[in-house]
């Protein structure tokens, strides 16, 4: 029994160092690339799954703008954005939605996904870009992060419960600089 003690002290011994280790992330570094099966044979189903419903729904709102993006909600979701009041249920996600694609276009690249171990909840994020115009048609672009929740409703289907997104830190060369 003794020797079982000094094994398993010896074994928390020795991960120790590994305790602390931290990577190292840069905030400002460009998004990774988008994994699936054949770039990243390590994918499970599950990612693969949420992938999948991350791609439709990008696809369902490039084409028919924000009434298509509110069909996704869940009747309690809720969004978050950049700087503004959170928005509850999916009649209010709705009629703020209320954009079609020839004024603004919303995309988005999937960038990672994880799925809970009961497989009725996931999350996926990544990279959002919108284009839109002022009176002027001058261009407005805006990019940032995204995060959504992905929970299974009774009847199967796959709603988004929460999504989350901020813009994007100033570019490394604007970072810091005075007026």
């Amino acid at each position: 029994m003794r020797r079982f003690f000094l094994l398993v002290a010896l074994c928390l011994l020795a991960l120790c160092p590994f305790a602390n280790a931290q990577l190292s992330i840069d905030p400002l570094a460009k998004p990774a690339p988008p994994a699936n099966l054949f770039s990243n044979p390590g994918l499970t189903p599950q990612q693969s799954f949420l992938y999948s419903l991350d791609a439709k729904f990008a696809h369902d709102t490039a084409q028919g703008g924000g009434a298509a993006f509110a069909k996704w909600f869940a009747p309690d979701a809720v969004t978050l954005s950049n700087g503004k009041a959170p928005i509850v249920g999916q009649a209010a996600i709705a009629a703020s939605a209320d954009w079609t694609p020839s004024q603004y276009q919303l995309t988005w690249v999937t960038e990672g996904a994880r799925m809970s171990a009961d497989g009725d909840m996931g999350f996926t994020w990544g990279h959002y870009e919108g284009l839109s115009s002022d009176r002027d048609k001058t261009p407005i672009v805006t990019t940032g992060r995204y995060m959504t929740v992905w929970k299974k409703q009774p009847d199967g289907s796959w709603k988004v419960e929460l999504d989350a997104s901020n813009q994007e830190p100033p570019a490394r060369a604007d970072c810091c600089k005075l007026p």
